[in-house]
């Protein structure tokens, strides 16, 4: 891990800090020295994952809603960064509720660059999302090779691209996007309609329950453990390249495992835990609208601008990612 000592006492923001991947942020920012102030509203992040935070000084929590303007300036005064993670995810969602979707993904976004340009706030780092490739069949995806969207959640989370970049042409206000490739790990909630694949299927193992796959599990994915994505939003907020400035990049570990062989690790490193996981069988189901067939990125520009070499493979997250689950939601 890179020496993030620069750190120390800045303050920052993270919306939707209560969240998966936002929780993961407030505690490695909390670990190198940071002034953290969370600002979440509990739709899809939970208390328990922030909880272990609330003695640590440092730590301030805001609950709110990124679609009130007032709420987001009150979050933004006198911070150094935002790490803007609150969004409404999930391809399926968006499909039956666009309308919330691009209220949060949208509006809330914005509102958050607004309030972040008007106090002062010196870089502003986002979660974008792989799912802006769309209809792009060309692999590995590079940065600024896209298709046409395939979802309601996809034309959101594009939207919020094109905005950062004309906050940028209008008024000279810096952000760095990072687009997400199927993270996992530690605290991801493997409940609910929307939940993840990986968390969704450990917890059918677990239960010697067989999982199912939409389709016929030749889909794959660049399946990207957490503690590579606070990397990068940890290189993003502190990079001293000013051609690393106003740019989006892949954040994943570049390289791609089918649905099926997914399923193949799971059971193969829960049955660790319990031998009887290994003789558990795959359901399969309909394709689900709006999913893209394959996914892979192409990491080099990370690479080159920031600095980003991933720590953890997919198997090496995996596995930490399996002993977490059994060790905390057995």
């Amino acid at each position: 891990m890179p020496d993030f000592s620069n750190l120390k006492s800045k303050k920052v923001l993270v919306s939707g800090g209560a969240g998966f991947i936002g929780s993961n942020l407030c505690e490695a920012l909390l670990q190198h020295g940071a002034n953290v102030t969370c600002l979440d509203n509990f739709a899809t992040g939970k208390r328990e994952n922030i909880e272990p935070f609330f003695s640590n000084p440092e730590f301030t929590l805001i609950e709110g809603d990124i679609r009130d303007v007032e709420t987001c300036r009150k979050a933004c005064e006198n911070q150094d960064f935002v790490l803007h993670q609150a969004a409404l995810g999930s391809v399926p969602r968006s499909i039956n509720d666009p309308i919330t979707s691009n209220e949060v993904n949208v509006g809330g976004f914005l509102k958050m660059l607004v309030a972040a340009k008007d106090a002062g706030v010196t870089r502003f780092v986002y979660a974008a999302s792989s799912s802006t490739y769309g209809d792009s069949e060309s692999l590995p995806k590079v940065e600024d090779v896209i298709g046409k969207p395939l979802s309601p959640y996809a034309i959101t989370k594009y939207v919020d691209e094109l905005y950062a970049d004309v906050f940028k042409r209008t008024y000279d206000f810096d952000t760095i996007g990072l687009r997400y490739f199927n993270v996992f790990g530690r605290r991801q909630d493997p409940n609910g309609a929307y939940a993840a694949v990986i968390p969704k299927f450990v917890m059918k193992l677990m239960a010697n329950e067989s999982p199912v796959i939409n389709g016929g599990g030749e889909y794959s994915r660049d399946f990207t453990y957490i503690d590579n994505v606070v990397l990068m939003n940890l290189l993003a907020l502190t990079s001293d390249n000013p051609e690393a400035q106003n740019e989006v990049y892949n954040t994943a570990f570049g390289e791609r495992t089918t649905l099926n062989d997914l399923v193949k690790y799971l059971k193969e490193y829960l049955s660790e835990f319990d031998p009887r996981i290994a003789d558990v069988e795959v359901k399969y189901g309909d394709y689900r609208k709006g999913d893209v067939p394959h996914s892979l990125a192409s990491i080099d520009k990370a690479k080159i601008l920031l600095n980003y070499n991933p720590q953890f493979s997919m198997k090496e997250g995996l596995k930490e990612a399996v002993t977490w689950y059994w060790n905390n939601l057995k």
